[in-house]
């Protein structure tokens, strides 16, 4: 599990979905799998169905659209029967989380959106600064959650708002 899978897992369960990592699907018949997902989750109020895929590679984006598309091929086949009973939704939202890259020429990639580390960060941070270390302390078992919402409010925040949010807008 790379630091994104972790980051991402936590900040969908913090956000009240019901999360699944490093799920393996299709099994075959002389064992083993079809496909590992990384990250799964399900909001249980609004039925929203997410499929994430992150990596922290600086593979081309043909090598990753390759990748990509087995995985989030693999996750409309069989993401709709692990939640069986639980009302998820056919309609799947994927998404391919990058560490390294800009989504200026790939907004999209397999079929799925593309989305970079700074983004995310940004929108934990801009929820986490609304709620103080010491009145409303992320819980210990979100160590990335908790980690980054120490640093917002200490005021060291990896790179500081302004030269984040350059860094998203130019992604």
């Amino acid at each position: 599990m790379n630091f994104l899978e972790q980051l991402c897992a936590e900040w969908l369960e913090y956000c009240g979905y019901f999360v699944r990592r490093n799920v393996h699907v299709g099994k075959r018949p002389q064992g083993g799998f079809e496909c590992e997902l990384d990250v799964v989750a399900l909001h249980p109020k609004s039925r929203h169905l997410v499929h994430v895929e992150p990596s922290m590679d600086a593979g081309s984006w043909e090598t990753r659209a390759l990748r990509y598309q087995k995985k989030f091929d693999a996750g409309q086949k069989y993401i709709p029967g692990l939640f069986d009973g639980l009302g998820a939704t056919a309609d799947i939202d994927q998404v391919a989380l990058f560490g390294l890259g800009s989504r200026k020429t790939h907004p999209t990639l397999a079929g799925g959106r593309v989305m970079i580390a700074p983004e995310l960060i940004a929108e934990i941070q801009a929820v986490l600064a609304t709620r103080h270390y010491a009145s409303q302390a992320v819980p210990e078992q979100y160590v990335c959650l908790r980690t980054l919402q120490f640093a917002v409010h200490a005021g060291h925040a990896g790179m500081g708002d302004e030269r984040l949010a350059r860094v998203v807008e130019e992604a």
